[in-house]
């Protein structure tokens, strides 16, 4: 019994150690063939992964072509609070989720689209999951920011091409800088790109992918950060202890050590110091974690930038400049170029095998971002928003066109200096140019600028009046306007009469021999005197009246003579006196005219008139006696037919310069007759329907002088000739000097609001239409020949922005023809009916008599046929 125990326990162990043997063996047999055929696991591994990865990139394809874009477009005075932007990446980020269950995690994804393709400035654009798009077109930024449904953007392929991703550098959980809202955060970026050339194929793109990563990613992040915390941790512990226990070891094996011990008698016997190692710190998850530290508002981006150009270098030198904006965002973490350098050759997105999967994502709207692009929303605040109105955006060529020489669409404004140095001559629309404002100093280049605008009109086919009281404008101008294409255009009314054999324009503001209304004539020709000598029916009734009866008489005799072809007979202003003072005058024209003038008119004269005591009268002569003592305004408005007409002027484009020649009261009273009979004529072109309209522009230099003459006409023509297309510009010193009426018809209709240099006082009044932006000591500073000024293109408002004036003999050089002014001097005065002064004088004086004997021969050929009548009556 005792024999068979033993062999009994072999057995036993025999048969459990087969299990045993047969699983290592199997182990062993599996480890061999994974030795062995070890290509099959790798070939089998990659057939899944290539599989997998084909379907979710087919998916996200296909979640792709159902993307939505957005352009946001801001107005001029946006200006958004921190929650607005906040609110608006809570919106992005909740977007970004939009999309079916079965879409892949790289096209679940919101794209900021930051653009400059010389189109605008910077083009802010979202594209993201069609089933956001309800959710993105309401903003939190309200009216301040225009929402467009956008089409896709299709670029034309340019010749060099830069590409770069962005990855978060630095300490992984620290925030990025936080950037004040003014100035504007994307002013870096709008700066990299304000010398963008479109001509030369420019182009320029900052991409922004917005995603909210999963749970298990956070999670994941979160551990690796903890762990690579604890692990730091223990290493400064242990490189702690070694300095701890080196510390100790040379203290004890110093002389002072020694010595210590033998005064102390404790030689060998007192062992070594107990050293205690520095434990490790417990590691704080918030420090440790930073901004992951929480869930909320925390999201993942990815940054993309692509630049090209037809043109070598460009599209580089651009990179470089976007790379330095995005430094402006740096604080614990920055943005640095992905890839790594070797020598001059830098491998990142613009080289294999980086290259096909930056256009992939480019092209289809992906989000893979790095491990390291955390972020919070409230990191990305500058580029949650379009610009606001704390951007300095420049000026592109869509922006204000340039001008063209010759080109009668446009209108010379000045010379716009770029970012880059380079200057151009900008120009606006004419057709949307309506009316113009300049203000400042004397010699700060007003009259300048508008005379190298009305030159470049006259050149380019327009029509234009020119009234300048001083005169300087017009030895100025000769040079440039000295062409035979131009010389049959041109007249000139001077009234300044210089030299010893003045040559004179004639001009009756009440002939009609060009076909005026008659009833026209006589309340523009009234309402000039009325304008002049503060007439209204408040305080001079009884003289407009009678003014306004005595003109209707010599027009409706005027009427009489042009109707049979005589012209030459008709009356002047200077007949009123005549008129009112001559019994046997007043009684042979009233006769003549008696079946022109309505009953209520012959009325007054034979009823009220009578009445009327003799020094009535003298309000109403008066100035006329300070006309007819001036030989210059005597010979000027003392012919029967005088060749001006501004309304034929402005329709066969004419180049009309009138010089009135002081601002004395008779050159008031002249200036105020003209003005009303350019209100007059422009209002009468309402019988040509509006296409065939020729447009007109009227330059008023000196407003100050014009308006002191009439300025209800002056105000009236900035409210009513845009309708009629006869577009004004106004230049004065001082716009507080200017009538109210006028002034607030300027401001309100302005076109083209421009300043130059002056004192802040006079200043502010421009300045505070734009907001004080610039402010009026900044407009107060400028330079001679600089001006700050707003513009109107395309229906928007544009700056106000810096542009030097243009110089006469820098822009249109080229037109300069010195040796033809005699030649144009003379021409002009030809086309406007010049005549020597004692010539016209004599003409007028001979007037009164001319004017008697065809009255007298209308009365004396009436008279039978009247007579005969009633004989044959009775």
């Amino acid at each position: 019994m005792d024999s068979a125990t033993p062999d009994l326990t072999r057995r036993t162990s025999v048969l459990g150690s087969v299990p045993v043997l047969g699983f290592v063996s199997g182990i062993v047999h599996i480890i061999g063939w994974v030795i062995t055929y070890w290509w099959v696991l790798v070939l089998g591994t990659i057939s899944v992964w290539a599989a997998s990865e084909a379907l979710v990139r087919r998916l996200a394809r296909k979640a792709s072509a159902e993307r939505m874009a957005l352009e946001l477009v801001p107005s001029r005075h946006f200006d958004p609070g921190l929650e607005e932007i906040f609110r608006r990446g809570v919106q992005l980020a909740r977007a970004s989720t939009s999309m079916p269950w079965w879409a892949p995690r790289r096209s679940k994804s919101v794209q900021v689209r930051l653009r400059a393709d010389g189109s605008s400035p910077l083009r802010y654009r979202i594209e993201g999951p069609a089933g956001g798009e309800r959710l993105l077109s309401i903003t939190p930024f309200g009216p301040g920011v225009t929402v467009n449904r956008a089409r896709p953007l299709a670029d034309k392929p340019r010749d060099h091409v830069v590409r770069a991703e962005f990855i978060l550098r630095g300490k992984p959980t620290a925030p990025l800088r936080e950037v004040p809202l003014s100035p504007d955060p994307l002013q870096p970026l709008i700066d990299a790109v304000s010398d963008l050339r479109a001509e030369l194929g420019d182009l320029a793109e900052i991409r922004l992918d917005i995603q909210r990563a999963p749970k298990w990613a956070l999670r994941a992040r979160r551990l690796q950060l903890m762990s690579n915390a604890r692990r730091a941790e223990r290493r400064e512990a242990q490189r702690a202890a070694r300095w701890v226990r080196q510390d100790a070891t040379g203290v004890e094996d110093s002389l002072t050590w020694q010595l210590q011990q033998l005064v102390a008698g404790k030689q060998g016997g007192g062992g070594r110091r107990l050293v205690m190692p520095p434990v490790p710190r417990r590691v704080d998850p918030e420090e440790a974690l930073g901004k992951l530290a929480e869930d909320d508002h925390l999201v993942r981006v990815q940054l993309l930038v692509m630049c090209a150009s037809n043109t070598e270098g460009r599209a580089q030198a651009r990179l470089a400049q976007l790379q330095a904006a995005l430094d402006v965002f740096g604080g614990g973490s920055r943005w640095a170029m992905r890839g790594w350098r070797v020598g001059p050759w830098r491998f990142g997105a613009d080289r294999w095998p980086s290259r096909r999967g930056f256009e992939r994502r480019w092209n289809l709207g992906h989000c893979q971002p790095p491990r390291a692009n955390w972020v919070r929303l409230d990191e990305l605040t500058g580029l949650l928003k379009p610009p606001t109105m704390h951007c300095r955006l420049p000026l592109l060529a869509g922006d204000l066109p340039s001008f063209e020489h010759g080109n009668p669409e446009l209108l010379l404004q000045g010379i716009y200096r770029g970012p880059d140095g380079r200057r151009r001559l900008v120009a606006t629309y004419a057709r949307e140019t309506l009316f113009e404002v300049g203000v400042g100093k004397a010699g700060g280049g007003k009259t300048e600028r508008a005379l190298a605008q009305a030159i470049g009109w006259a050149h380019s086919g327009g029509g234009l009046l020119f009234v300048d009281p001083h005169r300087d404008s017009w030895p100025r101008a000769l040079p440039f306007l000295a062409h035979d294409h131009l010389m049959q255009r041109i007249a000139l009314i001077d009234l300044n009469a210089a030299g010893p054999a003045p040559q004179l324009g004639c001009w009756n503001p009440i002939g009609m021999h060009q076909r005026q209304v008659a009833h026209e004539v006589v309340e523009a020709t009234a309402d000039a005197y009325a304008s002049v000598l503060g007439w209204d029916d408040a305080t001079a009734p009884r003289a407009l009246t009678i003014l306004t009866a005595s003109l209707a008489v010599l027009v409706a005799v005027n009427e009489t003579a042009c109707q049979a072809g005589r012209p030459e007979d008709q009356t002047t202003v200077f007949h009123l006196r005549s008129l009112l003072t001559d019994p046997v005058f007043r009684t042979t024209a009233l006769k003549a005219v008696e079946g022109r003038l309505d009953e209520e008119t012959l009325s007054w004269w034979r009823t009220v008139f009578p009445t009327l005591p003799t020094d009535a009268f003298a309000v109403v002569l008066n100035p006329i006696a300070r006309l007819a003592a001036n030989p210059v305004t005597r010979a000027f408005l003392g012919q029967p037919a005088g060749v001006y007409n501004i309304r034929a002027a402005m329709d066969s484009r004419m180049i009309v310069w009138v010089c009135p020649g002081g601002n004395g009261p008779t050159d008031r009273l002249i200036t105020a007759l003209l003005a009303r009979d350019l209100l007059r004529a422009v209002r009468s072109r309402r019988d040509t329907p509006e296409s065939q309209r020729v447009p007109f522009r009227p330059y008023f230099d000196e407003l100050i002088t014009l308006t002191g003459a009439a300025p209800e006409t002056i105000a009236a023509m900035f409210e009513d000739f845009r309708k009629y297309k006869v577009h004004v510009h106004g230049m004065t010193q001082l716009l507080a000097r200017l009538p109210i009426p006028v002034r607030l018809s300027l401001v309100q209709n302005a076109s083209t609001l421009a300043s130059t240099a002056g004192s802040q006082s006079a200043v502010s009044p421009i300045t505070a239409e734009w907001g004080d932006r610039p402010s009026p000591d900044v407009v107060a500073a400028l330079d001679r020949f600089e001006h700050y000024m707003s513009l109107t293109v395309s229906g928007r408002r544009v700056g106000p922005v810096r542009i030097t004036g243009p110089h006469l003999d820098d822009v249109f050089a080229d037109y300069a023809r010195p040796g033809h002014v005699g030649a144009l001097e003379r021409a002009a005065r030809a086309t406007a009916g010049a005549a020597p002064l004692d010539q016209l004088t004599d003409q007028a004086e001979n007037q009164l008599t001319q004017v008697s004997d065809f009255l007298a021969q209308l009365t004396s050929a009436a008279q039978p046929a009247v007579r005969l009548k009633k004989r044959n009556y009775k």
